[in-house]
């Protein structure tokens, strides 16, 4: 039983992986309009700071998830806590 419940986290995790990165092509399409919108405007200081935070957000959106598994080692302690040993 145990083992399964392993390979049913292991898939549970791949999958968020796979919903992960899913998400951040989402984010570069979305960005493609703010990137349009700043040549439109012709680099006004308001547009450029507009676009900086909207790319901002974006990219910490991909950073902080990032940091936070990599400090904590969710996956390995999540898999860990599973796994008979």
């Amino acid at each position: 039983m145990s083992s399964l419940l392993a390979t049913l986290v292991d898939l549970l995790m791949k999958s968020a992986i796979v919903a992960f990165i899913l998400n951040e092509v989402r984010g570069a399409v979305l960005a493609v309009p703010v990137l349009y919108g700043m040549y439109q405007a012709g680099g006004t200081l308001m547009a450029i700071w507009i676009g900086f935070c909207s790319l901002a957000g974006i990219g910490l959106s991909v950073v902080v998830p990032l940091v936070i598994d990599k400090k904590y080692r969710l996956r390995e302690r999540l898999l860990a806590r599973v796994k008979p040993a």
